[in-house]
């Protein structure tokens, strides 16, 4: 089964700097240099699937083809028991065109209405493509319930509005490292590391 070589320099199918960041971290220990689609004014391509891991094949697929290069890609989304899973795969457009986070957390909120089921979670999927059309998957999910108002400034998206189980802060309230350690990328991470780097 194909691997990436430690070391490899990639492409991070995403023009989300928070995003960027959060896998240069976690990609550190093994070597591998991660570079975004941004920085190489790749286009974003238009997500049409219905699933998080045909969305994140897409956008890997994607940068792969236009970088010459093999490139990662996440799909992820914050699905509320209340709202039958939505946002979902349709997280970042209940922002609005800006895709505006306030207005995405506000929605989530108002939806929910007086619903007392607050259980949420974070799925993210992750696909490494390369150049050639062939691909590799993985998906992490973190469990825990939703909170109102908002709390924290660190992490981005949904995160000020969900707390993971086991902790009493929201994901907007801990550390990076903090949030890595439990969070669906990280555990999607984790796996990609496992199966998918050479050792």
């Amino acid at each position: 089964m194909r691997r990436l070589p430690r070391g490899s320099k990639i492409v991070l199918a995403s023009h989300n700097a928070g995003k960027l960041r959060e896998f240069s971290a976690l990609l550190a220990t093994s070597g591998i240099t991660v570079i975004s689609a941004g920085e190489l004014d790749l286009p974003e391509p238009e997500e049409t699937e219905e699933t998080f891991a045909g969305n994140a094949a897409i956008k890997a697929l994607a940068a792969a083809r236009a970088s010459g290069l093999p490139a990662l890609a996440d799909d992820s989304g914050f699905c509320v028991a209340a709202l039958n899973g939505q946002p979902g795969v349709y997280s970042a457009r209940w922002g609005g065109p800006t895709k505006d986070m306030t207005i995405a957390m506000e929605r989530v909120h108002a939806e929910t209405g007086d619903n007392p089921d607050r259980r949420a979670s974070f799925v993210a999927a992750l696909c490494l493509a390369w150049p050639d059309g062939e691909t590799r998957a993985v998906e992490g999910q973190c469990h825990g319930h939703t909170v109102w108002p908002p709390r924290g400034e660190l992490g981005h998206g949904y995160d000020p509005m969900f707390i993971p189980e086991g902790e009493n802060r929201t994901f907007a309230e801990m550390t990076d490292a903090e949030k890595n350690s439990v969070s669906h990328r990280g555990r999607a991470l984790a796996l990609f590391l496992s199966e998918c780097v050479e050792n």
